[in-house]
């Protein structure tokens, strides 16, 4: 049976991957930072160390999917982003990834990424440029080890929570559903693609 750490994974593209992965036999363990009833669920912060080793000495694992994410103090600009907030932000969203890639070290990692990590929207400096931070830090990364396969992953807007709270008080109810992106990202977990970034 394959093993799979879902970070992320009790609401929106993690639940569902999570969800579909259990469907085809394998075992996954997920992280989220409140409790659910999603199986095999290990609460806490991804960005705190002793969780992540809680979550690494649950394996091993054949595929790390690092989904977890957060937004920052809404939708902020640059010249008046709060640092300490800013210093959260790439803690949770480029630097918990690669600290679990050096713990858990798997055959397959894809962290999930963002058109914001390569386009300049006004308001998400924070969140992008951790984006782009992760993308090159995956690049890096595959070409240091060609054995792996280590992808970055675009899934588009969808209608998440998160995606909710970048636009509060409008009607996200037209994005897609996470669960209708799971079959690309299932079909690139599953395929011999090279490494490399994928939307």
């Amino acid at each position: 049976m394959k093993s799979a750490l879902v970070t992320g994974g009790s609401r929106g593209l993690g639940r569902a991957l999570a969800a579909e992965l259990r469907r085809r036999d394998w075992r996954v363990v997920v992280d989220a930072r409140h409790p659910s009833d999603v199986p095999e669920i290990i609460v806490g912060d991804v960005a705190d160390p002793a969780h992540r080793a809680a979550l690494a000495a649950a394996g091993p694992f054949d595929l790390l999917v690092n989904n977890a994410s957060v937004l920052g103090p809404g939708l902020s600009g640059l010249l008046d982003y709060p640092l300490d907030e800013l210093a959260h932000v790439y803690a949770v969203n480029a630097l918990a990834p690669l600290a679990l890639i050096q713990l858990v070290r798997p055959a397959t990692v894809v962290n999930i990424s963002s058109d914001a990590a390569v386009e300049a929207y006004e308001g998400w400096g924070g969140y992008g440029s951790s984006k782009a931070a992760l993308d090159q830090l995956t690049a890096v990364l595959a070409v240091e080890h060609p054995d792996l396969r280590i992808y970055s992953f675009d899934p588009g807007d969808m209608n998440t929570a998160m995606h909710q709270e970048a636009f509060p008080g409008e009607d996200i109810s037209d994005r897609p559903s996470p669960e209708t992106v799971v079959p690309r990202l299932i079909d690139l977990i599953e395929s011999d693609r090279p490494s490399g970034r994928y939307s």
